[in-house]
């Protein structure tokens, strides 16, 4: 399956997306930290719970690793994403003089993203979430949802790593597509591939899926 036709009818299915300027991009890079290893509706109440307990990132950064774990605590994992974002918050205020990415702005992809990279716990995936949603950058994070969908419906191998994937499905899906293939693919993992019992019945790539044709071995299960 061409992947140009799999944002085609992936956007027949859940309507036009567009990319929507002004997250701020320390938040992004927080909130992506937040959302490992649990649910979306955790890691926001995680994140509100942070913002409102301490109102800025530079008081985030001052303030004791304990005191940051009992404030994002519903967000699962709170000692190590806790001590982790005082690393990050910690090293960007040493760094820049106060805690701004907007910097990355104006930097090319690949210096822009080696800089997240760098930054304590940092992979491809947080990296390029904070470039594709905070600076409007067409980096392609690859999570869990995106993984599964795409191996299934074949645009990667199914022995392929989540790691070596960021960098296949990049190469293929259009500068101008990235956003949308992103948001349609975690949508479409949601609602209908699921992990464990994908309905396929109901899903808009069935025509042409491998998983779909052949049932009863679902590929990249």
């Amino acid at each position: 399956m061409f992947i140009e036709e799999v944002i085609e009818l992936l956007e027949q299915e859940y309507g036009p997306r567009e990319w929507q300027p002004g997250k701020d991009s320390v938040g992004v890079l927080i909130e992506t930290v937040l959302s490992q290893n649990t649910t979306d509706i955790n890691s926001g109440q995680a994140f509100n719970s942070l913002s409102s307990t301490f109102g800025n990132w530079e008081a985030v950064a001052s303030a004791p690793v304990e005191c940051i774990a009992r404030a994002i605590e519903i967000g699962g994992l709170s000692r190590i994403k806790s001590a982790r974002i005082k690393q990050i918050l910690n090293r960007i205020e040493e760094e820049r003089g106060c805690i701004n990415l907007d910097f990355l702005s104006s930097m090319g992809i690949s210096e822009a993203k080696n800089y997240l990279l760098d930054l304590p716990g940092v992979g491809l995936k947080t990296a390029n979430c904070v470039l594709l949603f905070a600076l409007g950058k067409p980096c392609l994070p690859v999570d869990t949802h995106v993984f599964r969908v795409a191996r299934r419906v074949g645009l990667i191998d199914s022995n392929i790593s989540i790691g070596k994937a960021h960098d296949l499905l990049q190469e293929q899906v259009p500068l101008s597509k990235v956003y949308q293939f992103h948001l349609y693919m975690i949508e479409h993992g949601r609602q209908i591939c699921l992990a464990r019992q994908p309905h396929c019945v109901d899903c808009v790539l069935k025509n042409t899926c491998p998983s779909s044709l052949v049932p009863w071995k679902v590929v990249g299960a």
